[in-house]
């Protein structure tokens, strides 16, 4: 058969296409570090002063030491995907919060006050793992909560990480032995993904986590692994700009949708920040402002879930349910924002697993 013209566009295009997805910048985090540095020096909005003036600090934190061995996290939920939560896993993961509170502390700060203790302090606590070999020992056949809290904290160990590149004081070998750890934790949490398979929120977190480790670590492979889950995502929500498989959950599904926006809101981020605008990416007429319309639409009308289930909705948002929306607001404004987003804005926002202080990273 004759190789035709059709045949060897549709390669090249692919090949563009690949190449458009590559990292360009391994300093350029989900923020513009000097820009936003500069800014919050001179920032008289009271919002913002008043959370600088609030920020934890890294310094003024005991080290978290690193969990050794095989990772074995007890189920979130007693019984299923809802319902009442299990005690025991709140016990067996409070040195991870721990964890991720203390190095987007010292990251935030250095980005609010540009102190170089604190960024070296995080960057330390990082390497601690690193050297432990921390977040690498598990299997989700045997435990998937630790598949799980590994996604998480990944993501909060790579959004912190990408933000500490910048800073030029840092010891370069501590930089670079959590860069290549990171680099291999990530790499080994998305081998457990079966290609081709739906993913709900859990696949979109391990592209957050995929996605921030392959800027700073220049790893395209990891890169190309978040930008096409995003595309993925927008792929399946429905007319509503609903994630069906968020819907699935209950009492809990508006929460669940919001959980679904976090990190790919931060994807995003990352995204722009090299070239691509994942913002503006459609698949069938939806967009990512379609599910955060949707969202904030539900919170202040449950019923609108009631096409996906009859359970009545838990309402005990706070405010890390709200915390990405602050880049959203900072890049495109209030227009066709809900009341309940924009109201929550209005306070400090904050969820270690996307940065910390988003306020404080993203609010005007």
């Amino acid at each position: 058969m004759p190789f035709r013209p059709v045949a060897l566009i549709a390669i090249l295009f692919a090949s563009v296409s690949a190449q458009s997805q590559n990292v360009t910048n391994p300093h350029a985090s989900f923020l513009d570090v000097t820009a936003r540095q500069a800014f919050l020096a001179s920032a008289t909005n009271p919002l913002l002063r008043e959370t600088i003036g609030k920020l934890p600090s890294c310094v003024a934190s005991p080290p978290v030491p690193a969990p050794t061995g095989r990772i074995d996290i007890p189920h979130h939920y007693l019984s299923g995907s809802h319902g009442p939560t299990n005690p025991a896993e709140a016990a067996a993961t409070r040195v991870y919060g721990a964890f991720e509170r203390r190095i987007t502390a010292g990251m935030n700060q250095y980005v609010a006050t540009g102190s170089h203790a604190e960024s070296a302090c995080a960057l330390a606590q990082l390497d601690a793992w690193a050297l432990a070999k921390t977040l690498l020992d598990y299997d989700p056949q045997e435990s998937s909560q630790a598949w799980y809290q590994v996604e998480w904290t990944l993501s909060s160990a790579g959004t912190t990480d990408s933000v500490l590149v910048n800073d030029t004081t840092l010891d370069p070998t501590q930089q670079r032995r959590v860069t290549a750890w990171l680099d291999a934790a990530a790499h080994k949490l998305i081998s457990f993904e079966k290609p081709g398979a739906d993913g709900n929120n859990h696949h979109y977190w391990r592209a957050l986590a995929a996605t921030s480790i392959g800027v700073t670590a220049s790893d395209n492979q990891l890169f190309r692994f978040g930008v096409d889950t995003f595309k993925q995502a927008i792929g399946q929500l429905d007319s509503r700009g609903a994630f069906p498989l968020e819907m699935a959950r209950h009492e809990r599904a508006i929460h669940y949708q919001g959980f679904a926006l976090q990190p790919l809101v931060i994807i995003a981020e990352f995204a722009t920040r090299q070239g691509i605008d994942l913002y503006a990416y459609q698949s069938h007429k939806q967009t990512l402002r379609d599910a955060i319309v949707f969202f904030g639409r539900a919170v202040d009308d449950p019923s609108l879930v009631k096409p996906y289930t009859n359970d009545t909705q838990l309402e005990d948002f706070n405010s890390s349910d709200y915390a990405p929306f602050a880049f959203y607001l900072a890049r495109f404004g209030s227009d066709g924002l809900s009341p309940s987003i924009l109201n929550a804005l209005q306070h400090p926002t904050d969820a270690t697993r996307i940065g910390g202080s988003t306020t404080v990273l993203a609010a005007k």
